[in-house]
């Protein structure tokens, strides 16, 4: 694998996905973990696709970081997450924000034909005869 995948977000990564880490709830006691340490173990676990229990120490306890994972999931957390790293990988590489319509448009033709591939006609005479 790697090493390169396994580091951790970059400093200019963090401050884009900081702001969609949702807030603590009111009345509870107060977070004792560091965020960013949750979202570097969750990436981590994602991309060595090691076990939950087999999360190094540097980062915080499995569970906690499990917790996350799962709620975010749920709440839909993760799906902005990765809309927003999307957005910035495409910027960065001097790419559209979005690809357009026509180009997607392909996309979906050349997947139609790979699912539902058309027989030719000869293919057809020879079936019946």
């Amino acid at each position: 694998m790697n090493p390169s995948i396994l580091r951790n977000l970059t400093l200019e990564q963090w401050e884009l996905l900081s702001g969609l880490i949702p807030q603590p709830k009111s009345g509870g006691r107060k977070r004792s973990v560091n965020m960013q340490a949750i979202v570097n173990a969750i990436l981590y676990i994602l991309c060595a696709g090691c076990a939950w229990r087999m999360l190094p120490n540097d980062f915080p306890n499995w569970k906690t970081v499990y917790h996350y994972f799962r709620q975010w999931g749920k709440d839909g957390t993760w799906q902005q997450i990765h809309e927003r790293l999307r957005l910035w990988v495409r910027v960065s590489q001097n790419r559209e924000p979005s690809p357009s319509e026509a180009i997607m448009a392909r996309v979906f033709r050349l997947r139609q034909q790979q699912w539902f591939p058309r027989k030719s006609a000869m293919t057809q005479v020879k079936k019946f005869a």
